[in-house]
């Protein structure tokens, strides 16, 4: 009996009678982070690490939460689980499980290099391996953190010696407060929309030091936001509530920015290949390093992916899950995937 299980509500632990980001009502879910699509209503009790409850309290309210620290195991019906860090988002863990000496870990969604507010990834030996696919092709490969900050500096620079306003699109929990550290050093005044003002203030209460903002209210004067920056979630690009910040420039955040036509495509004025999963080298760093015998790839481009690996000499199979409602929405990948895999 295989210790995780792919069920209709989502990854399951029978040994534990638990389950992992279900997407449907459980007795007991242990939560990788608080995304949406990851963390959901209705269970009656949640496990998740320290950093994730104030996230998970803002979005879905009171709950019976449980929270523990990095590598702290909890005994659930005798099976060990502990959580270890993914470096997706603020709080973000991969779930280690083990039950007589075999070893599963849930990865849910992760990116190796270290943005300097996540955490760092920490790859964890396993003998099985579920790993998130979101950018499982070849075409995906991340410029360097430092070097995407630098082209959004700039562009936020020749926008304000337009006395344009720079509108900048990242979801409000997790890229949003990663692009605020290097927006912060400019020196002009942050504007947000209330959804990420609501995940800024969740975190500041909850004792992070982070920049400060200022959330953009009906009255908020246009003078004010004229050539300086604001921080929205994409479900307010091409609202009239963006209407308010006219003349504006839009730069989107996402990986799927790499793909050449994109940002045509979505009608907007920059792209950046910012993106809070791991690239192409990443994944295959991680598999790698986990040592692990078997390795199931879900949400992404998880048939291409897990071709790949057994092409490779490394057991994979693909698994189709409910997960992918942050930056998997927002697929738009213009080429054909076959053609792709194999250049």
């Amino acid at each position: 009996m295989p210790l995780i299980e792919f069920s209709d509500k989502g990854l399951y632990c029978r040994q534990g009678n638990f389950y992992i980001d279900p997407w449907k009502p459980v007795d007991k879910a242990v939560i990788t982070h608080a995304h949406s699509d990851h963390a959901r209503w209705g269970s009656k009790y949640y496990l998740c690490h320290h950093l994730t409850k104030p996230l998970l309290q803002l979005r879905l309210g009171d709950n019976v939460y449980e929270s523990v620290d990095w590598n702290e195991p909890v005994f659930i019906n005798g099976v060990k689980v502990s959580l270890h860090p993914a470096g997706h988002i603020i709080g973000s863990a991969q779930i280690r499980v083990e039950y007589h000496g075999d070893v599963w870990v849930a990865s849910g969604d992760y990116k190796t290099e270290d943005d300097g507010i996540s955490g760092a990834f920490e790859p964890v030996q396993c003998n099985t391996f579920i790993t998130e696919s979101t950018f499982g092709l070849p075409i995906y490969r991340w410029k360097k953190q430092a070097a995407i900050f630098e082209d959004i500096k700039n562009w936020v620079a020749q926008n304000n010696n337009q006395k344009k306003t720079s509108v900048l699109i990242a979801y409000s929990l997790g890229k949003a407060q990663r692009v605020l550290m290097p927006l912060a050093e400019i020196g002009l005044p942050v504007f947000v929309h209330g959804a990420v003002w609501n995940v800024h203030q969740a975190l500041v209460n909850s004792g992070w030091k982070l920049p400060e903002v200022q959330r953009v209210q009906p009255d908020t004067p246009k003078e004010q936001l004229a050539g300086n920056i604001v921080i929205a979630p994409p479900s307010a690009d091409g609202t009239p509530w963006m209407k308010k910040f006219y003349p504006y420039s839009v730069g989107v955040c996402s990986g799927w920015m790499q793909v050449r036509g994109n940002a045509r495509r979505r009608n907007t004025d920059a792209g950046f290949a910012l993106s809070d999963h791991a690239d192409w080298n990443g994944l295959l760093e991680a598999v790698k390093a986990t040592g692990a015998q078997k390795v199931f790839a879900t949400h992404g481009f998880q048939a291409a992916f897990s071709r790949f690996l057994n092409e490779h000499a490394i057991e994979a199979g693909e698994v189709k899950t409910e997960y992918g409602g942050e930056e998997e929405s927002s697929k738009a990948l213009g080429d054909n995937e076959e053609l792709i895999i194999n250049n």
